[in-house]
């Protein structure tokens, strides 16, 4: 018999959370079967079978473990299928985890807030799963260990930081014309369509070497500059927002970038991106416009000092050499924490990403 054990997967990461169990209990696994997916705070872990046998689940979804904790066992040399198995008394796991989701956790006292729910819920015990019917309107849920992280880091940017937002907008003509024409052939020859994303990134990389004090940060009383230009770029995916590093972005092409973000996408989709992924960004992009957001005012991602947020492409009335023209216009948004920015600083770097996207030749011949 073989114990399936959490694994260790980060420095700082303690516990995490069964999301999901890709194998039934009593099912038979072979060596390299994904058998549970791990939810961390930062990551998701797909933990495979190192022999082959029958599984024996002993946590179920849902519940936290921490490292080095036995969820399953798999016993070797058995023959029986797994269809035998839930015909025995003690199968119980689906009771288990309906009331997991289902049952809300009582408290002494209700309360609808989800902050309050949270905190009670980890001191609570469930009830049977009758009440849950009973009350019907609601359903009741820990945080996932993502999400938890998620919302610290927020509420820690707003309390840690003197958060700013300036705003622009920028004519996309000049990029989509350049797309238009260079499409077939760019793709043609790198494998991979030409996306806007790309030439935002290496607009931010221009700005940031024009304004050196936006790719600095805080650390105590110490202001640290850094010399290398990492952009993160937000991707939402079905667990919680997550921000891969496109690293030295401004050693790599265009094709060499969207390769990069292509790689990422699929990884975001299928829960695989990494902790070193996430590590080490000196600036974030976020696109609120694939979403339909026509402006907004993005919160920084700590200790980063800005944040670019790019919005939806609309078209609208706009004057063009004193007459009135329609164009595909964008709404840019840069949040800064003005400890370090001054706000001279902050519009001077908007007005270098708009200009770069209104003229992206500048970005080819680096002027």
């Amino acid at each position: 018999m073989s114990d399936v054990k959490i694994p260790a997967v980060g420095e700082s990461i303690t516990s995490g959370l069964i999301s999901t169990w890709h194998k039934k209990d009593g099912e038979q696994v072979a060596p390299g079967d994904v058998l549970l997916t791990l939810e961390t705070d930062k990551v998701s872990t797909e933990i495979t079978a190192e022999i082959a046998g029958t599984l024996k689940i002993k946590v179920p979804e849902g519940q936290e473990v921490k490292i080095g904790e036995v969820v399953a066992t798999i016993e070797e040399n058995a023959t029986a299928p797994a269809k035998a198995k839930k015909a025995k008394p003690r199968e119980v796991l689906p009771t288990q985890e309906t009331k997991r989701v289902e049952t809300p956790e009582k408290p002494s006292r209700q309360k609808e807030s989800a902050v309050a729910a949270v905190s009670e819920e980890t001191h609570a015990q469930p009830e049977p799963k009758t009440s849950m019917a009973e009350e019907g309107r609601i359903t009741r849920k820990k945080l996932s260990p993502l999400r938890r992280k998620i919302a610290a880091q927020l509420v820690m940017a707003q309390q840690t930081a003197a958060i700013l937002t300036t705003f622009n907008e920028c004519d996309m003509s000049g990029v989509m014309s350049l797309r238009a024409r260079m499409q077939e052939s760019f793709q043609k020859e790198h494998g991979i369509k030409l996306g806007f994303m790309s030439f935002f990134i290496k607009a931010t990389v221009a700005a940031l070497k024009g304004v050196p004090a936006i790719n600095a940060r805080m650390d105590g009383d110490d202001l640290v500059v850094n010399h290398y230009f990492d952009i993160g770029v937000a991707v939402g995916t079905e667990r919680g927002l997550v921000v891969p590093v496109i690293r030295d972005a401004d050693k790599k092409s265009f094709a060499e970038i969207e390769k990069d973000l292509a790689d990422y996408a699929v990884k975001a989709r299928e829960g695989k991106i990494k902790i070193e992924d996430l590590q080490g960004g000196v600036f974030t992009i976020s696109n609120g416009g694939v979403y339909g957001s026509l402006l907004s005012t993005p919160i920084l991602n700590p200790p980063q000092s800005g944040i670019l947020g790019m919005h939806k492409m609309q078209e609208r009335p706009v004057v063009v050499d004193k007459q009135i023209a329609i164009r595909p216009m964008m709404y840019l948004a840069l949040s800064y924490d003005h400890r370090v920015v001054d706000g001279k600083e902050a519009v001077t770097f908007l007005v270098r990403v708009k200009e770069c996207i209104e003229d992206p030749v500048r970005l080819l011949l680096d002027i």
